[in-house]
């Protein structure tokens, strides 16, 4: 995997940063793309030569397709893309949710991700790439009232016509389901549930896989 390049949203904390992190270990370059321009030049500045800050908004076609772009020349190819940028809602519930909240977190978990799709398939289709999408446990059950996982439903079913769109060339699409991660998303720490570590590892695991293994979704739950 030497010399290889992935492209990470929602890289400055959490999931994305963890992903970062594995991934320049294991010999990759990164292009690591968030709002916190602050957070994204201190990782890089740990990380080294193998990372690349790019700020910019998720919910921007324009700001992804120029990351890109950077990431690109600076690099060479773009070998992966992983779309992990997402957000959850401050009320849930039909009846008790705020419209404004949730057309927030559609414009980031749905548009967004679509948007990321879009602008990373013309670099993935000349290395017959690879696109890795966040998912959820919370987009494989029924959780009453919960807008979030009905996101989520759409990241899974999504994923899986993704990834026959790009088998036409070769190309491979993971979604990755974790349950309850220990990350911000939540107000309290959650010590005994997936650390965001765990969640790299089945990235990399998908990104890993030897090229006649088409690994589709790699579901993880916190034992505790």
């Amino acid at each position: 995997m030497a010399g290889k390049t992935l492209f990470i949203t929602g890289a400055s904390s959490g999931i994305g940063e963890a992903t970062a992190r594995k991934a320049v270990a294991a010999g990759w370059n990164v292009g690591l793309f968030a709002r916190s321009k602050d957070k994204l030049t201190d990782l890089v500045a740990d990380l080294g030569d193998n990372a690349m800050a790019l700020p910019g908004d998720a919910t921007s076609y324009d700001d992804q397709a120029k990351a890109l772009k950077a990431l690109s020349d600076r690099y060479g190819d773009v070998h992966a893309a992983f779309a992990n940028a997402g957000r959850g809602t401050s009320s849930g519930g039909a009846e008790g949710g705020n419209i404004e909240d949730w057309q927030g977190m559609v414009d980031l978990n749905i548009m967004g991700l679509l948007k990321t799709v879009k602008a990373a398939l013309p670099h993935l289709k000349k290395t017959r790439g690879h696109m890795v999408l966040t998912g959820s446990a919370a987009g494989r059950a029924h959780i009453k009232g919960s807008v979030y996982g009905a996101t989520k439903w759409f990241v899974h079913g999504y994923a899986g016509n993704l990834a026959e769109e790009m088998r036409e060339w070769g190309g491979r699409c993971t979604v990755v389901a974790p349950g309850m991660v220990n990350t911000a998303f939540f107000d309290e720490p959650k010590p005994d549930k997936l650390q965001p570590a765990d969640v790299a590892d089945a990235v990399m695991l998908a990104l890993n896989a030897s090229q006649v293994n088409d690994v589709r979704e790699v579901f993880l739950m916190p034992r505790g």
